[in-house]
């Protein structure tokens, strides 16, 4: 069955760039994880990934945006965010690693715990 596909639209989950982008974040995060403030050991980095992924991913939707700016609707969208998990963690847990993922893709140089941990 073939499915009708808009031009302008991409889907990331379909287009091999963007894949592997998150690919090669994924494995950032995975080798840097135990030097966040945040993480509650090695064992834990399955319990941020999906903040990780959100983080790059809602970095790419909200160009543009600060994060004080998109804060209020990134912790609205973790809700209903589909890699969230079977037992997501509450956006209070996790937000930090959503905003450090989020930092690294637009840019916005050293993270806060960055700033903080030289």
């Amino acid at each position: 069955m073939s499915k009708n596909k808009d031009p302008d639209r991409d889907d990331p989950l379909e287009d091999p760039i963007w894949k592997a982008a998150w690919e090669t974040e994924d494995n950032y995060w995975f080798e840097n994880f135990t030097g966040r403030p945040y993480a509650l050991g090695p064992d834990y980095y399955d319990r941020f990934r999906p903040a990780f992924r959100y983080g790059f991913d809602s970095a790419q939707h909200h160009l543009g945006r600060n994060w004080d700016e998109a804060e209020p609707d990134l912790r609205r969208g973790w809700e209903s965010y589909e890699h969230r998990g079977s037992t997501p963690p509450l956006w209070e847990e996790i937000k930090d690693a959503v905003r450090d993922a989020w930092d690294r893709v637009v840019g916005a140089g050293k993270t806060d715990s960055e700033r903080r941990h030289p």
